[in-house]
């Protein structure tokens, strides 16, 4: 049997909020969910610990994906696909 590994998809669009605090980060990912296509991957990188918690929520409530959290030296980075 053969593994098959899924190939993380290319970010399309970075949106750096690191100083700005909540909402900022979940609005400036909303604005760029709405700008982008179905499919598109929006990376967010955050420095606002309610982040990590509230737009992993807000993804799954807006049903498009969460590729990945990963938190990096002083900041957080939020790859969001965008499904619908």
């Amino acid at each position: 049997m053969t593994a098959v590994l899924e190939t993380p998809p290319t970010v399309t669009t970075t949106v750096d909020a690191r100083g700005s605090f909540c909402p900022g980060p979940l609005m400036e990912l909303i604005r760029a969910i709405r700008e982008s296509q179905v499919g598109d991957v929006i990376a967010v990188l955050s420095s606002d610990k309610g982040s990590k918690l509230d737009i992993p929520k807000w993804i799954e409530k807006a049903g498009h994906r969460l590729v990945s959290l990963t938190t990096l030296d002083g900041y957080d980075e939020i790859v969001v696909q965008k499904a619908r």
